[in-house]
């Protein structure tokens, strides 16, 4: 009996079109990583689930694939494997492990799947592609890496070609040191940065109503709040005029102003234009974890697909592995949501999801002038594919339309009766005949340069 080839909800699993795509957009946020000196590292998919789970809990915990074999199923044992979650859990376990052999501060960056029991539903995925970057130190580390981090992001970014975006930037430390002032207790300041952080998923009457309802607080107090978390500004200029105009004496709030005005600093002097940074007091990101700067990035003229990058600084990567103290900052890019989101919303960019050039074949008398030709294509990195299967002229062309191929060579016996092949550039619908031995140079000089043939 067949089994029905599917595959599970949760999954992205592309045809070749759109895996060229998506490596395209892979390529180009690894290129960025690279050039901002971090450096690639590799973690198990599996880890122990003691170490995976030593901080994490709730829904977290809830969504965790474990890992166990038919042995182990059989006869009924606990599993002490699981698959990772993300790769902020790993990075901390492999720092500590590995701590007196790295070098700090320590850059890396990882493109790796990670695997989560979601609900099944539209854009939420059970398996996908996250792409992080952290730098972490050792006792200390200077502010201007949380700059580092938005000046790579926006490089990728613009490189892509999404349209407009603006990286969200804020320091937490100023809203508590805002909540300090109102005398709100440390505990309760932790539950109303959560509910700010959903301002502009939920709204602002649904906010409000939680704080007053759910948190206890006066109206006055809640709509000092709203008020402090709806400031923002898009432009280094408005950023610091409203940095300038905080009132307050809380040290947390003087240390998130100096902290920000350090960090938007950087940022413009490293070359990103102001028009893609705000200073946004409503980002606040929703964990804890984060102790100073964050992040959130939104194409502008799609709101609704929500953040599609985000991070921040945290204090202590590791404190459950190690009493080493290792500050950090990083942010993430969920890949594959990112990529199904803008597949959505049409996004196309120039990518080749196989050989770019395919060599017919006629007669197989002529194989050695066509293996010749793509033996030297290939020798300048010019992915080629011989279609050996043969048949008519019309079949291989369109495989070749319907493989994305740009040229196409042409070496039929006509053709070398009159010492020549005939190559077809398929996007500029140009064809010329050229000496057998001329034609990788002439396919090379159309591709690499994006001319014509003639």
């Amino acid at each position: 009996m067949l089994v029905k080839p599917r595959t599970m909800s949760g999954v992205l699993e592309l045809l070749p079109k759109d895996q060229a795509k998506f490596d395209h957009v892979r390529r180009v946020i690894e290129k960025h990583f690279i050039r901002h000196g971090f450096t690639n590292i590799d973690t198990p998919a599996i880890e122990l689930s003691e170490v995976l789970l030593s901080k994490e809990g709730g829904e977290t915990a809830k969504q965790v694939y474990f890992v166990q074999s038919t042995g182990g199923l059989a006869n009924n044992a606990s599993s002490d494997l699981a698959l990772r979650f993300d790769l902020t859990v790993p990075l901390a376990r492999y720092v500590s492990e590995h701590f007196s052999e790295l070098s700090f501060p320590f850059k890396r960056f990882q493109v790796q799947k990670v695997y989560r029991g979601e609900r099944a539903q539209r854009g939420r995925f059970r398996e996908f592609y996250q792409c992080d970057i952290d730098v972490v130190g050792h006792n200390v580390l200077p502010i201007a890496y949380d700059a580092e981090l938005p000046v790579a992001i926006y490089g990728i970014f613009e490189e892509l070609g999404i349209g407009k975006f603006t990286i969200h930037i804020n320091n937490r430390k100023l809203i508590r040191g805002f909540l300090d002032g109102l005398g709100l207790p440390v505990e309760l300041q932790a539950l109303v940065l959560r509910e700010i952080d959903k301002l502009a998923k939920r709204g602002t009457d649904y906010v409000k109503g939680v704080l007053a309802s759910e948190l206890g607080l006066g109206e006055s107090v809640v709509n000092q709040v709203i008020g402090f978390a709806q400031r923002s500004s898009r432009s280094y200029q408005g950023a610091n005029a409203l940095l300038d105009g905080l009132e307050g004496n809380a040290p947390d709030l003087h240390a998130g102003r100096s902290e920000l005005r350090a960090v938007l600093k950087a940022i413009e002097k490293m070359g990103v234009p102001g028009e893609f940074i705000s200073l946004d007091f409503s980002v606040m990101r929703g964990l804890d974890y984060y102790t100073g700067t964050v992040y959130e990035t939104f194409i502008d003229a799609h709101p609704a697909l929500g953040s599609i990058c985000s991070g921040g600084r945290y204090d202590n990567l590791a404190q459950q592995y190690t009493k080493e103290h290792l500050p950090g900052v990083g942010i993430s890019i969920g890949l594959s949501r990112l990529f199904w989101q803008l597949r959505d919303i049409g996004y196309t960019c120039n990518a080749h999801s196989g050989a770019r050039v395919l060599i017919v074949c006629l007669d197989e008398q002529t194989t050695d002038v066509q293996l010749d030709i793509a033996a030297k294509l290939r020798s300048r990195d010019i992915s080629t594919h011989v279609f050996f299967e043969g048949g008519k002229l019309k079949k291989q062309l369109k495989y070749a339309i319907d493989s994305g191929a740009q040229m196409v060579v042409i070496a039929g016996p006509d053709e070398l009766a009159a010492g020549v092949v005939s190559i077809r550039d398929l996007k500029r619908q140009s064809q010329i005949a050229i000496a057998p031995d001329l034609a990788p140079d002439a396919i090379a000089r159309a591709l690499t340069t994006s001319g014509s043939l003639g």
